[in-house]
């Protein structure tokens, strides 16, 4: 029989315990916090998808606001997207005005007295459409001086095969900016050189595992049909002429073909669709037992995904966590330490505790 024990606590913080999982919340009242990255233990800085950067002491529980933020196209999915901090350096994915349509945008800027500095568009992606979803996007970085984000297809299927199209694509870069030389399509004149992979729908999730030297995106379906995938260089993975999902106004499925060998399969497919919007590999530094698992949010279904590879990175079980806080989880994060947070759409923040007996 599982018991869930809910205590109540006079202080600004929450705490709750769902299973084996403890949720203590940290912040609230924050809008959609769609990204998240760590300065050190203590200071966590957050995105909100209307175009706000905020440092949150974690210590003190204080918010501060960051000034000299870019105005970003906050309309339908299009806003202040994900951030990372990378050797002084924080990145950022926003989607740009240009003429009244959206791009997703990559910029980085330095962060000094509590205002971005040094301020530099990297890639204003060529991936302009009439319509207001399907941007992505989410940054992560390898260890041999590579920068991936992820840009979805922007609602027009078609933009999933097209390489002259940064949208339904995986980028990669150099952290300045530039192309690596090495990139799959650099010597291609009918391919933008900043692809990495394409066929994608709207990775949300995209997170490189340095120990097992892994890249792993996780991305929307239709109606069914949201995929895990490992990212190999130059692949193709299939969208919309393969897919498990269906169409949302018949019971016919998207595509061709549910499988196909010319195409990169998923390594797992949710069928019904959690709206997967963040993925982390976890590095195992506080819960042992974890290391090497994915988790990723849930927007539609309302969990905390909890996936388990075998030692062929093959999927072996999947757990849905924190369903009884009935929240939309936006972003998973680890900490430096090796804690676990969470933000979710109703503009909260949780510190995650698995209860290991």
């Amino acid at each position: 029989m599982r018991i869930v024990f809910l205590f109540i606590i006079t202080s600004i913080l929450s705490i709750s315990v769902i299973a084996n999982t403890k949720v203590t919340k940290i912040s609230s009242n924050l809008g959609v916090v769609w990204g998240m990255t760590f300065l050190d233990e203590n200071n966590l800085l957050i995105t909100q998808k209307k175009g706000k950067i905020s440092l949150l002491d974690l210590e003190s529980k204080t918010i501060t606001d960051i000034k000299n933020v870019p105005k970003v196209f906050n309309k339908g999915q299009a806003g202040l997207l994900d951030i990372q901090n990378k050797n002084g350096w924080i990145y950022l994915t926003y989607v740009k005005n240009i003429r009244g349509k959206g791009s997703t945008t990559l910029a980085r800027a330095k962060l000094k007295e509590n205002s971005l500095i040094n301020f530099e568009e990297l890639l204003v992606s060529r991936s302009l459409t009439s319509t207001t979803a399907h941007f992505g996007s989410r940054i992560t970085f390898d260890e041999s001086g590579h920068l991936y984000f992820s840009i979805g297809d922007r609602g027009v299927r078609e933009n999933g095969q097209d390489l002259k199209t940064h949208a339904g694509s995986i980028l990669r870069l150099n952290l300045d900016g530039t192309v690596p030389k090495d990139n799959p399509f650099v010597n291609d004149s009918k391919a933008l050189n900043e692809i990495y992979t394409y066929g994608h729908r709207n990775p949300q999730g995209i997170f490189y595992d340095k120990e097992n030297k892994k890249l792993y995106a996780i991305e929307h379906g239709p109606r069914g049909g949201d995929e895990i995938n490992l990212i190999k260089k130059g692949s193709n993975y299939g969208w919309p002429i393969v897919s498990k999902g269906k169409e949302y106004w018949n019971t016919s499925y998207v595509g061709k073909y549910r499988t196909n060998k010319e195409y990169k399969d998923a390594i797992k497919v949710y069928t019904p669709s959690i709206a997967p919007s963040s993925l982390i590999v976890y590095s195992g530094k506080k819960y042992k037992s974890l290391k090497g698992n994915l988790f990723a949010g849930a927007l539609k279904l309302r969990h905390l995904n909890h996936i388990v590879l075998n030692n062929k990175g093959k999927v072996i079980k999947e757990s849905k966590l924190l369903e009884s806080l009935g929240e939309r989880i936006r972003n998973v994060v680890e900490s430096p330490n090796g804690d676990i947070y969470i933000s979710t759409d109703s503009g909260n923040i949780y510190l995650v505790d698995f209860n290991f007996k």
